[in-house]
């Protein structure tokens, strides 16, 4: 396979990994050591700077529970589905913040009139 080839096949699969990770919620550290390695001989993996082996692929396989096959070919509703959780995720996240911000205020009202109701001796 010529080195331009190689390059882009390296940059797909390391694609198909990190969509993967991110689906899990896994860290690079997580993987990595699962994997035995450095963290960035893991990020070097994810972003194609290294040729990966199939024992390695076989490895990085099983930690995610598919195949190898399914790893090489993690398509573009992959890819799409992994934002639209984030965003989702996103939006649970700004309504709690929204409550705790509400509970917040209301904390400091029954604060404010408890200290008012009971003035401290000096």
């Amino acid at each position: 396979m010529n080195d331009l080839k190689q390059r882009t096949a390296n940059k797909s699969v390391g694609k198909s990994i990190r969509i993967l990770r991110h689906q899990h919620g896994w860290s690079q550290e997580d993987i990595a050591s699962r994997l035995g390695i450095s963290i960035p001989a893991f990020s070097k993996i994810e972003t194609g700077v290294t040729d990966v082996n199939l024992s390695r692929l076989e490895q990085i396989a099983n930690i995610y529970e598919v195949s190898v096959v399914q790893l090489l070919t993690v398509d573009s509703e992959q890819t799409e589905a992994a934002p639209s959780h984030l965003n989702v995720m996103q939006k649970k996240l700004s309504d709690r913040e929204a409550e705790i911000a509400t509970l917040q205020r209301k904390v400091i009202e029954l604060y404010e009139e408890l200290r008012n109701k009971n003035p401290v001796a000096v």
